[in-house]
């Protein structure tokens, strides 16, 4: 994730992997990570980050991952999921309906050490 994704996803994603139970599903083939999606990383009820393989998008990988961590999220007991950041908002309304939260931004996000403002 470091490597392809950044320091702050991969910050993210170790704290993912710190909660339990673990709250972020990869996508591999032969031992390559493909992509990731995790939640509960941010605050709770956080769908993100999640991203994949530049060279792989498009093939589904990306809505399998976010649709396995919102029904995972959903046998937690979470009724609603948050897309913290959502870069690519019609892939998230095309996948899942998801809606904009009117003047979220930055939100939670706000005085992050990575933030660029």
């Amino acid at each position: 994730v470091r490597e392809k994704f950044g320091q702050g996803w991969a910050s993210e994603t170790e704290t993912s992997y710190s909660n339990r139970p673990v709250s972020c599903w990869v996508a591999t083939q032969n031992n390559k990570l493909l992509g990731f999606a995790c939640y509960d990383a941010t605050a709770k009820a956080f769908f993100g980050p999640t991203g994949v393989d530049e060279t792989l998008r498009g093939k589904g990988i990306g809505k399998a991952l976010l649709l396995v961590c919102l029904h995972d999220m959903l046998a937690q007991g979470y009724a609603y999921a948050i897309i913290g950041a959502a870069g690519p908002q019609d892939f998230y309304a095309k996948a899942v309906n998801a809606v904009a939260i009117p003047d979220s931004s930055p939100g939670i996000y706000r005085g992050m050490l990575w933030e660029s403002e």
